[in-house]
């Protein structure tokens, strides 16, 4: 067994350029990074807005061994059944009990390495969910009796939150990545109690859009306040992550790299 395990973290993928994203780059990036675990948040993966059960699977079939999400996991009402099934897919853990689905699962690594994947919502300029310190700190506290790696998405919106979530967690999980936004950070750093953190791990999705979608309806919103249909964008598609690297025994972060991939031709 390996001393330490790699986790291949994907941000935000985005409609059909994202899938296509993954499909076309992921192949390459495994075979040079060789993750123990790919990890992918695909709340946005179907037109933008929320996942359907359909593109679930293919993300799974495309070597996404677990897929997080945020506060567009309801989009798409079903999803709701595989999320009460799906022991691959996480919604925010902090919704109110009762919500379909689960926000914490433990992956066993084909090393044998355990690795827990926790899930959390912020909740300034968010839904108005329970604490995600308070419920993330048990749920670490869970998964820490199974295995010392544990993998935290935290999906919110305001940087004050996510640098605060780094710091709350810093020493008790290995990674606190930040999704949500859409715009990858250059932030990428070890906390000085050895977790991994990134305010934003960025977009799987068109670039040349804003985060994600056609740049002109969403301008014309801007100027005029009015009701916009958006679509998702099709140009200069990348796939935007992290790769971190944990040590085995003690759960810490021995590295945190960005990941930006160019697909060579538009979705």
């Amino acid at each position: 067994m390996a001393d330490n395990t790699k986790i291949l973290f994907i941000g935000d993928v985005v409609g059909r350029p994202g899938r296509l994203a993954i499909r076309h780059l992921l192949p390459a990036l495994v075979g040079n990074l060789l993750p123990d675990i790919v990890i992918a948040n695909g709340e946005n993966a179907a037109g933008g807005f929320g996942i359907t059960s359909d593109i679930a699977g293919e993300l799974e079939k495309m070597q996404i061994d677990i897929i997080t999400s945020g506060n567009h996991i309801w989009d798409k009402k079903e999803i709701y059944e595989r999320l009460d099934k799906d022991r691959r897919m996480l919604r925010p853990l902090n919704y109110p009990p009762g919500v379909p689905g689960r926000g914490e699962t433990v992956f066993e690594c084909a090393s044998g390495v355990k690795v827990g994947i926790v899930n959390l919502m912020g909740r300034v300029f968010m839904d108005n969910c329970d604490c995600p310190f308070r419920i993330g700190k048990e749920a670490v506290g869970r998964l820490r009796q199974v295995t010392p790696i544990v993998f935290m998405d935290f999906h919110a919106e305001a940087t004050s939150e996510k640098a605060a979530a780094g710091l709350f967690f810093d020493g008790s999980v290995s990674a606190v990545i930040g999704t949500h936004t859409h715009v990858q950070t250059s932030d990428e750093r070890i906390l000085s109690h050895g977790t991994a953190f990134i305010t934003d791990a960025g977009m799987t999705g068109a670039q040349d859009s804003i985060i994600g979608m056609h740049k002109d309806a969403v301008i014309q919103r801007f100027l005029t306040q009015m009701p916009m249909k958006f679509e998702v964008a099709t140009k200069a598609v990348e796939l935007q992550g992290v790769f971190v690297t944990v040590d085995n025994s003690s759960g810490k972060a021995i590295s945190i790299e960005r990941i930006k991939a160019r697909l060579d031709k538009d979705a």
